[in-house]
């Protein structure tokens, strides 16, 4: 089939919606389908339109279902569509009524959708090959922050946290991620030169920014909101466990019964969760790998593949052609 995937940000961003678009057409490709990746419509006729993000890929759907009104509409429904909730959020409901299916990336996210298109709506957990790196540092205990600077991942909390901890305390932040806000930019730089457990190393390229990943003890993630961060998956791959905000997205792929949670904005919680986890106390950090070492099959790139083939096979009409190519 000759697939269009549309979404809000360039094939090469490094933003959460770039990674994920990049990997769905990679997969795509594997499958023998013509893939093209954009921001917006920009004419001709596609089997398939991929939308991702639901209102900020508004006008390439109305676009595309002008154009190609016999082609079918996957849109899938990120963070931002998603929560607090879709109304809110500004997307259009009678823009969901015509898709033939809807994605969630993570299964949370399907009790966010009206009930009457839950039957539609596929979960497809996003994946990450196995990563490898660097054994962590043994001076210190290194956590991993990866997070683009905007207000939903509350990008200050986790360098706030590290303040409240003892001074015996081995713990050092290192934060990759860009800025889209100067004031940002500003603080970050500050505590970056002010507090001597956080490092911000500004955006690096992918490979580099894994890197520290993979050598790091924790990754943690401060998020409002997620629909399902790319981050997880990928510490997942990389061996690493992970201290997050208690949010649905996370939830969502961790389960419910995970231990390393803090509340949203609760900067204390976060700091006791870490000096826990830094000296395995009551057997924490133990727990916390475990867990994700049990979860770490959700991560398969090969999992990911059979769900959008199946999908594939369900939103394109019998009289397409398209049966599926394995």
């Amino acid at each position: 089939m000759r697939i269009l995937v549309a979404g809000p940000v360039p094939e090469a961003s490094d933003y959460g919606n770039g990674v994920t678009a990049r990997r769905w057409a990679h997969l795509l490709r594997d499958l023998g389908h013509e893939v093209r990746v954009v921001q917006d419509y920009d004419g001709g006729h596609h089997d398939l339109l991929i939308a991702l993000h639901a209102r900020k890929s508004e006008a390439a759907i109305r676009a595309f279902t002008a154009a190609c009104p016999e082609s079918p509409v996957v849109i899938a429904l990120t963070g931002t569509d998603l929560y607090p909730d879709l109304a809110t959020a500004g997307v259009d409901l009678a823009l969901l009524e015509r898709a033939a299916r809807i994605v969630v990336l993570q299964s949370q996210g399907v009790l966010q959708v009206p009930p009457g298109l839950r039957s539609r709506t596929r979960v497809i957990t996003q994946s990450m090959p196995p990563i490898s790196g660097e054994p962590p540092a043994p001076d210190r205990f290194e956590i991993a922050f990866l997070a683009h600077a905007r207000p939903v991942k509350d990008p200050l909390r986790l360098s706030e946290a590290v303040r409240l901890l003892p001074s015996s305390s081995r713990i050092t932040v290192t934060h990759v991620g860009g800025v889209r806000e100067d004031d940002i930019g500003d603080r970050l730089r500050a505590e970056s030169a002010e507090n001597p457990r956080y490092t911000w190393l500004g955006p690096l390229p992918r490979p580099e920014a894994l890197a520290v990943l993979a050598r790091s003890r924790l990754l943690v993630l401060t998020s409002l909101h997620e629909g399902g961060a790319n981050v997880v998956t990928e510490a997942l791959a990389a061996s690493v466990p992970i201290v997050s905000t208690r949010i649905p997205g996370s939830v969502g792929l961790l389960g419910e019964d995970y231990a390393g949670y803090f509340p949203v904005g609760d900067t204390a919680a976060l700091a006791a969760v870490l000096d826990a986890a830094e000296h395995d106390r009551d057997g924490l950090f133990t727990q916390m790998r475990w867990q994700c070492a049990a979860r770490r099959a959700s991560a398969d790139p090969e999992r990911e593949t059979e769900a959008w083939e199946r999908l594939l096979a369900e939103a394109v009409p019998a009289n397409a052609g398209y049966e599926g190519v394995r």
